[in-house]
C-alpha cells in the first residue's frame, strides 16, 4: 500500500507517518498544505491520501476541498479525511458525490495503528469508512420526516454499523448475533430502502448513505 500524508502539524503528520511505516505501509509523499498534496498525488499516484481537514491558510475545509478534488481528478485513490471535531456535516459532504473510496475518522483514533490501517485497506476495497462517533451522534439527533421511518429497531442499529463500514462478520460479533441473522436484516432493510436492484457493495453504499442523511445536520 503506497500513501500520502498532509497535516500542518509536522508532528502530527510524522506520527502518522512512522506507524505506517512500522506497520510496512510505504509512504510516498508528506505535504503541509492542500497544494503540496495535489501535487503529491500528481506526481506518485498514491493507493490512498490522509489528510487533515483544516489545513492552511484558514485553516477550515482546505483539506476536504482537496481531498473532494482527489476523489474527483483521481478515482482510482482512496481518501482518508481527518478532523479533530465531530463534523457530521463534513463527513455527508464527503461521501455525497462518490461515496466508494473515502473515509471519515476523528484524528485521535488514527494513532491507533490497527484503526488507521483496517480504515485504509478497507477505502482501498472500495468502502465506505465513517467514524463511529459520527454515526453515534447522529443517531442520537432528533429525526424529522426521517426516510428510515419503516426500518425496525434492530435495523437501524445494524444499518448504523454499516454506515461505519462494518462488515457482515464484524457486525454479528459486534451484536452477539449470526452472520446470517445480520444478512436478513440487512436485506429487510435494501427492501425497505427501496435498494433492490443494486449490486450488494453498492447497495451498502448507499444505505449507510441514507442513514447518514436521515438526520438534520
Amino acid at each position: 500500500m503506497r500513501v500520502v500524508v498532509a497535516d500542518d502539524s509536522m508532528l502530527t503528520r510524522e506520527g502518522i507517518v512512522r506507524l505506517l511505516g512500522e506497520a510496512g505501509v510505504e509512504v510516498v509523499g508528506q505535504s503541509e498544505d492542500s497544494a503540496g498534496l495535489l501535487e503529491c498525488v500528481r506526481l506518485t499516484s498514491p493507493d490512498s491520501v490522509i489528510v487533515d481537514i483544516r489545513m492552511p491558510p484558514t485553516h477550515t475545509d482546505e483539506g476536504l476541498v482537496a481531498a473532494q478534488r482527489i476523489v474527483e481528478e483521481h478515482p482510482e485513490t482512496g481518501v482518508l479525511v481527518l478532523s479533530q471535531y465531530v463534523e457530521p456535516s463534513y463527513a455527508l459532504r464527503l461521501i455525497a458525490e462518490r461515496p466508494e473510496r473515502v473515509g471519515y475518522l476523528l484524528k485521535d483514533r488514527v494513532f491507533d495503528v490497527v484503526v488507521l490501517i483496517d480504515a485504509l485497506r478497507r477505502i482501498q476495497d472500495g468502502e465506505t469508512v465513517v467514524d463511529p462517533t459520527i454515526v453515534a451522534r447522529l443517531m442520537n439527533r432528533r429525526r424529522t420526516a426521517d426516510p428510515l421511518a419503516g426500518l425496525t429497531p434492530r435495523e437501524r442499529e445494524v444499518l448504523a454499523l454499516v454506515a461505519e463500514g462494518l462488515s457482515n462478520l464484524a457486525i454479528a460479533a459486534r451484536l452477539v448475533i449470526t452472520e446470517r441473522t445480520v444478512e436478513a436484516h440487512i436485506t429487510h432493510t435494501f427492501d425497505k430502502l427501496g435498494l433492490q436492484d443494486r449490486t450488494d457493495s453498492h447497495r451498502r453504499v448507499l444505505a449507510a448513505l441514507a442513514y447518514l442523511r436521515s438526520s438534520p445536520r
